[in-house]
């Protein structure tokens, strides 16, 4: 019987890259998905320099890897050989990780001169008054869950399935908040290459700036998805 593969399972509904399983699925490469916006659209709060890196370097990391291990497991999955598919799934679930993060990640900011930073009257601001009180209240937990990230990972506003409700957590490495039952709203990357170069050793300050940068339509819509699907 072929092995089934979770991470695999997860990256497909994730990134919808992969149609079908098992052998003779057809299967389209991930790509890393274009920016909204001018690679200076962030500053000051987050440079030029960081995002082409981040964008077209590390993101593009992520992506090569992920597209090289599924050849690989479908190709273990050809040949029914149980231990190379479960050999693949740290790399599966890290690059699929790394792979859909980012991609949150990068529809989750906008430029302040085109609405960042700016949340506005609806449910997902009605929602975050009545859990944390104020827009400030909610930062400041956030920034102090991913502060205690040791090494590196995320810092996440989520919807918490299992209560319904908005919850603020964190991620090691490149896991994704669905593997713990949330679905991803709004993440900080706190790895040091999201920040360094601007930063240096003070990521306090970056995670500080960059509720300037948020583009709280893009957490909203998510929002509205999550509660829509959660009532559904």
């Amino acid at each position: 019987m072929m092995l089934s593969t979770r991470a695999f399972s997860a990256t497909r509904q994730a990134t919808r890259g992969v149609v079908g399983a098992g052998v003779g699925a057809v299967r389209s490469k991930h790509t890393v998905p274009d920016l909204d916006y001018d690679y200076n659209e962030l500053e000051p709060v987050i440079s030029a320099k960081i995002m082409k890196l981040h964008h077209d370097k590390h993101h593009a990391t992520y992506v090569s890897n992920l597209n090289a291990a599924e050849e690989k497991l479908l190709e273990a999955q050809a040949k029914n050989n149980v231990a190379a598919q479960v050999a693949l799934q740290p790399a599966l679930t890290f690059n699929a990780g790394g792979h859909v993060n980012h991609t949150i990640f990068w529809k989750n900011l906008i430029g302040e001169k085109n609405g960042g930073g700016q949340l506005h009257d609806g449910a997902l601001k009605t929602a975050i008054e009545q859990q944390y009180g104020t827009l400030g209240a909610l930062s400041t937990a956030v920034n102090a869950k991913t502060a205690g990230i040791l090494g590196s990972g995320w810092g996440w506003l989520t919807f918490n399935k299992a209560l319904g409700r908005l919850d603020v957590i964190s991620t090691a490495n490149q896991d994704m908040p669905s593997s713990v039952g949330h679905v991803p709203l709004l993440g900080i990357d706190a790895w040091e290459h999201a920040y360094y170069l601007d930063y240096n050793n003070v990521k306090a300050d970056y995670f500080k700036n960059i509720w300037r940068v948020v583009n709280w339509k893009d957490v909203a819509k998510r929002y509205d998805d999550a509660v829509a699907q959660h009532k559904a």
